[in-house]
């Protein structure tokens, strides 16, 4: 079940927390991956470990809101492994405060990563993709993109581009054998959720029935399932991660 031997994925937002667990275990259901990311340094660290595991791994220095630094990325991945099957479009950035005082910056650096960094990745996938007539595409959203969440709605709103995008695509490339996906997290203990104050925490976790937070493996299992050929024939859906959090 879920074999993804032979499979070649790439990974945005790989260097840490979700990306970097989603990495491990594609290598371990049997891909090759690049992982990417703008660390240059954790990415020739992750890359070492899944070699040393016996895996193969490509490190892939990408800043995914730059559409020149996207498409010399995935040249490479190409040039590298001569396909593309399944793409995690996962990096993101937070700049966290309340709309009223939020700064033209903050609101475009969140969309350029998070939205169009996903778009970007997105059409140089499908190049290959569509050539290939079969592909699978995984879009990281959140929980927040449906039920939103004060203090983030430049993150809320790129979050819920990300389930249109999920959707549109989803129709435009059905009929090539390419399926389109979303995860939403809920609460996640990652590096981005480290820094949060402990009473934050403490009424993030009162709001989950499962009574815990999530981790990353928790969302990097669901992904190589949507990745899988035993998910075929799921598309344009949005599969909740978040221990009951959010029940739509």
């Amino acid at each position: 079940m879920f074999s993804l031997k032979d499979k070649v994925a790439l990974v945005t937002g790989a260097s840490q927390g979700i990306g970097r667990a989603t990495s491990l275990s594609l290598v371990e259901a049997g891909a090759k991956v690049a992982v990417a990311a703008r660390n240059v340094e954790k990415l020739g660290l992750l890359a070492a470990e899944i070699q040393a595991a016996g895996g193969e791994a490509l490190a892939v220095p990408m800043d995914v809101s730059d559409p020149a630094q996207v498409k010399a990325g995935f040249q490479q991945v190409l040039a590298k492994f001569g396909r593309l099957d399944i793409l995690v479009n996962n990096a993101g950035v937070s700049r966290d405060t309340l709309a009223l005082r939020m700064k033209l910056e903050d609101w475009d650096a969140v969309i350029r990563t998070n939205l169009t960094g996903a778009h970007l990745c997105t059409q140089q996938a499908l190049g290959s993709m569509l050539k290939q007539r079969s592909g699978r595409i995984i879009n990281v959203s959140s929980v927040v993109a449906e039920t939103g969440n004060p203090g983030q709605a430049n993150y809320v709103a790129a979050k819920a581009g990300m389930i249109g995008l999920t959707r549109a695509i989803a129709v435009e490339v059905a009929s090539r054998n390419i399926t389109v996906n979303a995860v939403a997290p809920g609460f996640i203990t990652t590096p981005m959720t480290d820094p949060l104050p402990q009473n934050v925490k403490d009424f993030m976790l009162g709001r989950i029935p499962l009574g815990r937070a999530g981790t990353d493996v928790d969302v990097a299992t669901a992904i190589v399932f949507l990745a899988s050929d035993e998910a075929a024939y799921i598309t344009g859906h949005v599969l909740d991660v978040n221990g009951g959090m959010y029940m739509g």
